[in-house]
């Protein structure tokens, strides 16, 4: 693999205008497919096999009227009593009669015939029913919807639309750019160049550009999440950078060694390009392996992530190397320039074919400026060493105890009481919880069918009343016949709120009480039951998946360092990472804690596909740091350095990279923090504090020590073993070998 990267890195070099303008073409070309065949996103999730799902596809069947998308209209008087006046009353009714005129609507239910008004006739909720479901909404269609009431709320009254009607896509805003920016001026620091930090952003946000316009030309045919582009605009622009971080400061390395520039490129992309792929095959690998836990939602977010991941990886080893051509000796800081050989000078203009040639196999020896081993890297190597168990113990327990917060997870879809103060949709929840309580903002639907109208009609009551004698239950609305009477629909008020676990429990009692009925299927949804069902197949999901990608991680890793005990370390210290991230995850947005300091305005259960999602995108990257830094260490000690030398200089030559790298990734989730969303709010906290841990805590510092400690039985391998494993030659060792071959036969 490193002799055809190497050839594919000095042939997009050479060709170096024509890669660029495919690569513009291609973006051009996706980005008006985009424009045009753009789809919507999905702002609800769906979990085939689920009780509450197969309700909601008996009722899109058997009774239309009631499957589409709901809201609730919160009204509050002025005073106590209001509503029970005839001036209260024809409020109430103009506001039905409102919003029963918008478009979308099929039906609005005035709170006087339901009975939705509370005891002490201040508050009122207006059920209101939409033809098509949330996703069908229009804009047109929900800022009517948002606007009904307005007469009376000049009057004083308070009225407050809301429902799941109100989901809607996450905004992408300026708070990205903070990221960028800071990822950008550690690009700087690192290279002391403008030109090699703006070429390396340039690469990666080209990168980005072409995925995004990809995955939203794909839209309008397969239905995305919310949440799915997002994730991918997170993975895309880290690893972008990243990836593009890697070979160029690899190529930087190869001029000051003396080589021309196409060959500095060649085995930049030969070496650090074969790091890069097999780091982007592990996410992509982990993300695809999303598929297993069979969620369909879930499958496309991983889906959409991987396609960006694999576009960072092609920009990388193609677009990359084209652009170190443009740029030459100028990648270097001007303080070093003057210290790259004429040859390699020689070939930073039009590349003249006479000179490739002459240079193409210039050796490797010889560098013209000596190693500085007084370093940041080479110091925290040996004091890493020197006091190794100590740092073993504090860095083990360290984690340990940000782990502790772990066990007390727990996982929910996202609901109107975690929304951004201020929104639509939580002023709505806030004015029903102070009227009503926290149960009528998670409603639930029990779905009677029957064979036939009469065996339907013989089961409601029985429903009904093993309903109103399970604990937790508030009150039991009259069910709702569909037109043939085949299909009734009841609606269930908890007396605590969606995500309480007192909430959990009752669905479960309820389904288990409802169990017996003969002659007809009952079956319980609403989003409620939805995102009960949802988190619960999504944490049964989880061992399987962690114990997954975990033996993944071993088995590549044994592939790459022909080791059994480093691919074990590796995947140990992987679950240190995730443990610790879970707690402080946790302690942030379940528990509260710092919750201010991000913008947080309320605590609550995390979003329930993050878990499964974290695992997969941290073994990635993950397996990215411990690549860089410790296959530099194999090959110092494959070549003849002893074990405790080979580690000081693995972490030495990689501790600026792998910093800069950290750095540029947790800045780039980080970013994401700042918006209101809090799914995607806690994703970006997470995976940002997932990165700093991993590469600061785990790979620079517990992963040296460990290695040190092990010695020369690090790298032990059975022989047997060793023969069966296919040699994939990361580092390029092959390559430089016939290389240096090449140079012998030439002289």
């Amino acid at each position: 693999m490193a002799t055809l990267l190497y050839r594919l890195g000095r042939g997009s070099m050479r060709r170096r205008r024509l890669v660029a303008a495919i690569w513009l073409v291609v973006l051009v070309g996706l980005g008006l497919a985009a424009a045009t065949l753009r789809g919507p996103t999905a702002s609800n999730f769906t979990m085939p096999g689920t009780e509450s799902q197969h309700a909601l596809d008996l009722l899109d069947e058997q009774f239309p009227a009631a499957a589409g998308a709901t809201g609730t209209i919160a009204v509050k008087a002025p005073s106590a009593g209001q509503l029970g006046a005839p001036e209260g009353q024809e409020v109430i009714q103009a506001i039905t009669a409102e919003a029963a005129t918008v478009p979308g609507v099929v039906g609005a239910v005035d709170p006087f015939q339901s009975g939705a008004v509370s005891p002490d006739g201040q508050y009122a909720l207006i059920q209101v029913q939409f033809g098509g479901g949330a996703d069908q909404v229009t804009d047109e269609q929900r800022e009517a919807y948002e606007e009904v009431g307005a007469e009376a709320e000049a009057q004083g009254w308070q009225v407050a639309p809301g429902g799941e009607v109100l989901n809607t896509e996450p905004e992408i805003g300026s708070t990205e750019a903070i990221g960028v920016a800071v990822a950008l001026v550690v690009l700087v620091i690192t290279f002391g160049s403008l030109v090699a930090a703006g070429m390396t952003m340039l690469n990666a946000l080209i990168g980005v550009g072409v995925g995004m316009a990809g995955l939203f030309t794909l839209s309008g045919a397969v239905e995305l999440t919310s949440t799915a582009p997002i994730l991918a605009l997170m993975l895309g622009l880290a690893v972008g950078i990243d990836y593009s971080l890697f070979i160029t400061s690899r190529y930087r390395q190869n001029l000051l060694d003396g080589l021309p520039p196409d060959e500095a490129v060649g085995r930049a992309v030969g070496t650090a390009g074969s790091a890069v792929v097999f780091a982007g095959a592990t996410v992509v690998i982990a993300l695809a392996g999303l598929a297993v836990v069979n969620i369909p939602f879930l499958t496309v977010m991983g889906l959409a992530a991987a396609g960006t991941v694999t576009v960072a990886v092609l920009v990388a080893i193609t677009l990359q190397p084209a652009l170190l051509g443009f740029a030459g000796r100028r990648a270097l800081p001007r303080r070093l320039r003057s210290s790259v050989s004429p040859a390699g000078a020689a070939q930073d203009g039009a590349a003249q074919q006479s000179d490739v040639t002459n240079h193409r196999a210039a050796p490797e020896t010889a560098p013209v400026t000596g190693e500085d081993r007084s370093t940041f890297g080479f110091r925290w190597a040996r004091l890493l060493t020197r006091f190794r168990i100590p740092v073993i113990l504090v860095g083990v327990l360290g984690l340990g105890l940000l782990a502790l917060p772990a066990p007390d997870m727990r996982l929910a879809l996202p609901d109107a009481g975690t929304a951004p103060a201020g929104s639509a949709e939580r002023v709505s929840n806030d004015l029903i919880t102070e009227g009503f309580g926290p149960g009528f903002t998670g409603r639930l639907a029990v779905v009677v069918a029957g064979d036939d109208a009469q065996a339907t009609a013989a089961a409601v009551p029985q429903v009904t009343a093993l309903v109103q004698r399970t604990e937790n239950v508030l009150a039991v609305s009259p069910p709702q016949l569909s037109p043939d009477g085949r299909t009734a629909l009841l609606g269930v008020i908890p007396q605590t709120g969606p995500t309480d676990p007192a909430t959990e429990t009752m669905v479960h009692d309820i389904r288990a009480a409802v169990d017996g009925i003969q002659g007809a299927d009952v079956l319980l949804t609403g989003m409620t039951a939805i995102g009960i069902d949802i988190s619960e197949k999504l944490s049964d999901a989880l061992p399987v998946y962690l114990a997954l990608v975990v033996g993944l991680s071993i088995l590549l890793l044994m592939l790459v360092f022909r080791s059994l005990l480093v691919p074990v370390k590796a995947a140990l210290g992987f679950l240190l990472t995730v443990a610790a991230t879970f707690g402080v995850t946790v302690a942030v947005f379940q528990q509260g804690h710092l919750a201010d300091l991000l913008g947080l305005d309320t605590p609550g259960p995390l979003i329930s596909f993050l878990p499964i999602l974290l695992i997969g995108i941290l073994f990635g990257l993950a397996m990215d740091y411990e690549v860089f830094l410790v296959s530099r260490m194999r090959e110092d000690f494959v070549h003849g350095d002893t074990a405790q030398q080979a580690t000081i200089n693995g972490m030495g030559h990689g501790a600026r990279v792998v910093t800069a790298a950290a750095l540029i990734m947790t800045s780039v989730f980080g970013g994401f923090i700042f918006l209101d969303d809090p799914v995607i709010k806690s994703m970006g906290f997470a995976l940002a504090i997932g990165v700093a841990i991993d590469a600061f805590v785990v790979r620079m510092t517990i992963v040296p020590a460990v290695m040190s400690l092990l010695g020369k039985v690090a790298w032990w391998l059975p022989r047997w073993l060793d023969r069966a494993l296919p040699n994939v030659d990361i580092e390029g060792e092959k390559l430089r070998a016939h290389l240096d071959e090449k140079v012998t036969a030439d002289a």
